[in-house]
């Protein structure tokens, strides 16, 4: 028998290679057994122990994207998504949805018990429209405060739904005035008013608390919305004490989880407003009258059902959330302020300039950079590709060929060592040298 038996011999084949250097780390280890325990069988076990090795300890290769969302995610936020599927009205989810709803309650710092947090599968879109099919009807009046493109946009919203908004434009890159506020107040009633915190178009940044304090003095019944989609996570927030009705905002953004949710904090009287309707809601699936009792039930641990979440989106929420409320708040946003002055600095040692040239009306988020007379985006990202990094072109409709935008937000300004906010500035820097421009 034992001289029939052939000898034996050690692989070296690649994947025996790649498991014996994962075996020698513990991090790898650690994540191979969490990914293996969510499968059920040996065979499926086995398959991934040659595959998704590469993946355990950090992303693939990849351009940085340094635009105002989606932005980079940090690696136990996108290992989050790794799970197996689950039931959505199963109590492993249940919990973890519950637990990100009351996070929620965190990060906008609101203690109110009326106040209630939303999450639905969608975009920040779909904020607006939760916003125009429950808290306005047909002929109600509307303030939009224009800072940009997303001005307009949610009066288009608005306007869809039957309400009447009123936009009050500012000149590009700055932001209405608080005499030009209690002026239009002062002028007809408003049933709600609306400012986009960060309008990503012009990379101006409103003021939420400004607003509200003008609109609780001319018309406190007034509803304060809030489009926080790219200020959420980098810029400050106080649900309670600006007394703020609404902040919608989304996933991808400053919060660096990946698109797909929809997140939004209700105070009290925008819930009793909806309640007090004369008509009913003009959308389904947007509407409260669905969405409220689940919502409640699940920050609640109970399971319920209208429509079904993603849980792999929702873990990678949670995951996100526990990163950001694992320090002080304050601590995130100075550090936002800091790197979004490093770009901004730099810009200005290039010899270029912002469209908000008031530092009061910069946002830390992104900043919008004035190409040079002649220059358009297409000249200048091609050559920032070469060197790894995404940026994004112009979107306000009067200028887009004449400038591009730079995102700086979650784990680009959190993790330094990453080096993202370097690496942007030595392309923009680089990137303008090919397209032509003499720099300072």
């Amino acid at each position: 028998m034992s001289s029939s038996t052939p000898p034996t011999t050690t692989s070296t084949t690649p994947s025996r290679i790649l498991t014996e250097n994962i075996k020698k780390n513990p991090a790898a280890v650690a994540r191979l057994s969490q990914l293996n325990s969510h499968l059920s069988t040996p065979a499926q076990s086995r398959s991934i122990s040659s595959t998704a090795a590469t993946a355990m300890s950090s992303q693939a290769s990849h351009p940085t994207v340094l635009i105002p969302g989606p932005i980079e995610f940090d690696d136990e936020v996108l290992n989050a998504m790794a799970t197996h599927s689950e039931s959505h009205v199963g109590m492993p989810f249940v919990n973890i949805f519950g637990e990100t709803l009351t996070m929620l309650r965190d990060l906008f710092i609101t203690s109110n018990p009326a106040s209630q947090p939303i999450v639905i599968s969608g975009s920040g879109t779909l904020g607006w429209d939760l916003v125009s099919a429950n808290l306005v009807q047909p002929g109600d009046e509307v303030l939009v405060l224009h800072t940009g493109y997303f001005g307009d946009s949610f009066a288009d919203c608005l306007s869809t739904y039957g309400a009447k908004p009123t936009q009050l434009k500012a000149p590009i890159g700055s932001r209405p005035s608080v005499a030009e506020i209690e002026k239009a107040l002062n002028e007809k009633k408003y049933k709600m008013v609306t400012v986009t915190h960060t309008d990503t178009s012009t990379g101006v940044l409103s003021d939420p608390k400004e607003v509200a304090e003008v609109v609780r003095r001319v018309s406190p019944d007034t509803l304060v919305v809030v489009d926080g989609v790219c200020s959420v996570g980098c810029e400050e927030i106080r649900f309670d004490e600006w007394d703020l009705d609404v902040v919608l905002t989304a996933s991808q953004k400053a919060i660096g989880a990946p698109a797909g949710l929809c997140i939004m904090m209700l105070s009290g009287r925008a819930i009793e407003t909806f309640n007090n309707r004369t008509s009913p809601p003009g959308s389904y699936f947007a509407s409260l009258k669905n969405w409220l009792p689940i919502l409640r039930n699940y920050e609640a641990r109970k399971p319920s059902y209208f429509a079904t979440p993603s849980p792999q989106l929702v873990r990678a929420l949670h995951t996100s959330l526990k990163q950001i409320l694992s320090r002080p708040l304050s601590e995130r946003f100075e550090q936002h302020k800091l790197a979004s002055k490093k770009v901004k600095d730099a810009v200005e040692k290039m010899g270029l300039k912002q469209l908000a040239e008031d530092p009061a009306h910069q946002a830390s988020g992104m900043t919008a950079v004035w190409l040079p007379e002649g220059m358009t985006p297409p000249d200048i990202l091609p050559h920032t590709a070469k060197h790894d990094v995404v940026f994004a072109g112009g979107l306000h409709k009067e200028i887009a060929s004449k400038y591009v935008r730079i995102g700086s937000m979650g784990v680009s300004v959190t993790k330094p060592e990453l080096g993202h906010i370097d690496k942007a500035i030595k392309a923009l820097e680089s990137g303008l040298t090919a397209a032509g421009y003499k720099l300072p």
